[in-house]
């Protein structure tokens, strides 16, 4: 078992401590891959808090099909869905409140992004479509296998290549569009 599951798996014989653990392993790249998703940062926020309050209190049981993270990334992702129906029906979603939190947003990716191209890369990540943002962030800034983000985003391995393909494809023309030098490697 990877040490996500490990610390779970404390937590549901009663120490507390690996929750603590878990939180303190997943939340902030959580957070970053929910606002994805919600293109909301208080919102992802939010999510993720009940991700974890999921774990509190339903104590979902971990199969160990895939690893923790895949895990935990999916019961996420099945929220922000969730909620995103449920604001749907309750309200329009209005384009103007989408980047709202860029700044919120830049001083969480500090950590993750360091470079100013990097910055400009990650701007150029977010106009991309949906399904492209979430597949190159699984991928390049969470280090998933095609195995494991299929599971978190509920597609085959062969729609994930595919995806991944034409999420570098565009990504590549973005780039070149603004001028980077983009070198084939």
């Amino acid at each position: 078992m990877d040490k996500g599951a490990d610390s779970y798996r404390l937590y549901l014989n009663g120490d507390e401590n690996g929750l603590v653990d878990i939180i303190g392993e997943y939340r902030e790249g959580l957070i970053l891959f929910i606002n994805g998703i919600v293109h909301d940062m208080h919102e992802a926020e939010d999510i993720t808090e009940d991700t974890f309050v999921r774990l509190i209190v339903k104590k979902p049981a971990f199969s160990g099909k895939s690893s923790f993270k895949t895990w935990l990334y999916s019961i996420a992702r099945n929220i922000a869905f969730d909620r995103l129906k449920r604001l749907k029906n309750d309200r329009p979603i209005d384009a103007a409140d989408c980047d709202k939190d860029g700044y919120a947003e830049q001083d969480v990716l500090q950590a993750y992004v360091k470079k100013e191209n990097d910055l400009r890369l990650h701007g150029l990540i977010k106009t991309l479509p949906d399904d492209y943002r979430q597949v190159l962030y699984l991928v390049y800034f969470e280090n998933f296998d095609n195995k494991s983000t299929a599971k978190i985003m509920k597609k085959s391995k062969k729609q994930i290549e595919n995806l991944i393909y034409r999420a570098k494809t565009a990504l590549k023309k973005k780039l070149m569009e603004e001028g980077y030098d983009y070198e084939d490697n």
